[in-house]
């Protein structure tokens, strides 16, 4: 018996989004950088597989923050490395 579970209902886990086109260029633009040079997630982590996002989306991250009340952040999606 297998049953399925959504590892973004977990409480531990912050929103995960993918960003528009437009979004990102305005990120891009806002902190003057280039989608190389945003931090990277693995397309093959949980969060990623379960919003159904592709290599070179870029992922906004919402988390709840005491001092900020909320924090975002934002990932672009890279193949992980063969080992």
């Amino acid at each position: 018996m297998s049953t399925s579970f959504d590892v973004l209902d977990h409480v531990m886990v912050p929103d995960h989004q993918i960003m528009s086109e437009e979004e990102v260029a305005t990120l891009l633009s806002s902190y003057t950088i280039t989608h190389d040079q945003l931090p990277k997630i693995y397309h093959d982590d949980p969060a990623v597989k379960s919003i159904g996002a592709k290599i070179g989306d870029v992922i906004r991250i919402i988390r709840n923050s005491q001092t900020a009340g909320k924090a975002e952040s934002y990932r672009l999606v890279v193949k992980r490395p063969k080992k």
